[in-house]
């Protein structure tokens, strides 16, 4: 069985890879990340997986993405991988952890929460607990899963 590249590589930048199936846009949006800023932008959706059957990739080339940044994915896609990549080498991989807080990039369920109001307010959801993820919004106090949020 010949192995093919599905995408090509990249000389400098990021590659988030091991992104549950599906859900590279969702992590685009995280990290607003639009394409406007003029970086190429490459996503892969249900690739081959041997660890997760199928997954999504993004490479964003000439961005390196910095912790604070890809750990706001760590709700979305707890299992990814970070490759920051120099010449087409990775010279640094991390994997994504959840933040002490979220800001701006869930917002809060609750339809009554001061935060989902026209007032000016940023979306703050605090972590209670890291493992298993109990979050909570800093507004209205009301305790959150992960799956509320996603």
């Amino acid at each position: 069985m010949s192995k093919e590249q599905l995408v090509r590589k990249i000389k400098e930048g990021t590659v988030l890879d091991h992104v549950e199936q599906g859900r590279a846009l969702q992590v685009l949006q995280a990290l607003n990340i639009d394409g406007k800023n003029g970086n190429i932008v490459t996503v892969a959706m249900n690739v081959s997986s041997k660890k997760l059957r199928k997954k999504d990739i993004i490479k964003i080339e000439n961005r390196f993405l910095k912790p604070e940044e890809t750990n706001r994915i760590a709700l979305i896609a707890p299992r990814a991988t970070v490759n920051l990549i120099r010449d087409y080498q990775v010279f640094e991989k991390r994997k994504v952890e959840i933040p002490d807080t979220f800001v701006n990039v869930f917002k809060c369920p609750n339809p009554t929460c001061i935060s989902n109001s026209n007032e000016p307010v940023s979306y703050i959801i605090d972590a209670v607990r890291k493992n298993p993820p109990l979050l909570r919004c800093r507004y209205c106090g009301r305790l959150l899963s992960p799956n509320e949020l996603i």
